[in-house]
């Protein structure tokens, strides 16, 4: 259960998405979305401006977590959460990000402790500006959409129009998301990733 809080953070989770209407309801946003569920289900309200994001200070089990959703656009993520861990000193070990992923079925979710940006540009961001990509991420799968011939087709896939019934299934991945990142901090990155990868 998530308390508010103002004890120091201890723990970060970012969630990746960008800001605005416009993108409200792309696959780019899925870490937008699971942040939307942790505000429903928990009740917490992610709504101060700091660090270049809205933020809330919450209680997970025994440790104090700063909820942030970056409003830097997908791309320069990093630059919200390099700011918060430096400020708070945080281990990026304790810095959980959600994020979407292109090359995971829509629905399904994958966590791990650490791992390269995978081409995702969000990430990308994250790692440059921890210096390490030694930080644990969730993924929320959105999909693929196909051969892809050139960039520009990537884009259009992940902040283009989503079908309802795939809406559905990345909205499902979010709610597990949101659960899986407290479930990551209040019983550990093993019980987390048995319970909700795959």
């Amino acid at each position: 259960m998530l308390f508010a809080s103002k004890q120091k953070p201890s723990w970060i989770i970012a969630f990746l998405g960008n800001p605005g209407a416009k993108y409200a309801r792309t696959r780019h946003n899925a870490g937008f979305m699971a942040a939307d569920e942790l505000e429903r289900e928990l009740h917490v309200k992610i709504n101060k401006i700091k660090y270049h994001a809205l933020i809330a200070t919450c209680t997970v089990g025994d440790e104090t977590v700063l909820v942030m959703k970056p409003q830097t656009y997908m791309n320069l993520s990093g630059e919200a959460i390099g700011e918060a861990a430096r400020f708070y000193k945080i281990d990026p070990a304790h810095i959980i990000v959600v994020s979407d992923e292109m090359h995971i079925p829509a629905g399904k979710l994958r966590i791990r402790q650490k791992g390269s940006a995978g081409g995702h540009n969000g990430l990308k961001s994250v790692i440059a500006h921890l210096g390490t990509e030694e930080f644990p991420r969730i993924r929320i799968g959105v999909g693929e959409p196909g051969p892809v011939r050139d960039g520009d087709e990537v884009i259009d896939w992940v902040i283009g129009s989503v079908p309802q019934t795939d809406m559905e299934q990345i909205r499902q991945a979010a709610r597990r998301a949101a659960e899986a990142a407290v479930c990551y901090i209040r019983d550990g990155a093993d019980t987390a990733m048995n319970r909700y990868n795959g």
